[in-house]
């Protein structure tokens, strides 16, 4: 690799970076082709970009964005990585895990994520992932608890006798 296909890579990889709150590091080293089309596909179809790319390059475009909170993810980036980036925090996870569950296998393994600016380290990890809610249904359990209320106070008030001014 040129140096300039080096820092193309990079300025690719600094703008996945800027772009995405959310990005899963895993091992995908001992996937068959099968499972690792099988992956890209499963990401394809569920907005998750999937990317291989050198660890010094990774590390590289991190430090040059210059940010503090990819701080605690560094020492993820040794052996085979591939990145995925997405807006929904926990979707790679799920899909992480889908794989395993359709093959009987531990790969790919989760080395770390950072969602928004929380750093998850380590394949244990994976269970917490997977029961994050996602912007859209933490808005649903609000919604959900603010209608409640409301909607008892309604039918309360539809199903009271009438007053005085009936009779």
């Amino acid at each position: 690799m040129t140096t300039e296909q080096k820092n193309q890579a990079i300025e690719v990889l600094k703008e996945k970076f800027s772009q995405y709150n959310n990005f899963y590091v895993t091992d995908t080293e001992s996937l068959t082709v099968e499972q690792t089309n099988k992956l890209r596909g499963l990401c394809f179809d569920k907005s998750v970009e999937m990317k291989v790319a050198k660890n010094t390059l990774i590390v590289k475009a991190l430090q040059q964005l210059g940010n503090d909170k990819y701080n605690g993810i560094m020492e993820a980036f040794h052996g085979v990585t591939a990145l995925m980036f997405s807006d929904s925090p926990k979707e790679p996870a799920l899909l992480i895990s889908s794989i395993r569950k359709e093959y009987n296998i531990e790969k790919p393994l989760l080395k770390a994520a950072l969602i928004g600016e929380d750093v998850f380290l380590g394949n244990d990890s994976l269970k917490a992932l997977q029961s994050i809610k996602t912007k859209n249904e933490l808005i649903g359990e609000v919604l959900g608890l603010l209608k409640s209320p409301l909607s008892r106070v309604l039918s309360a008030l539809q199903n009271r006798p009438e007053s005085a001014s009936a009779e």
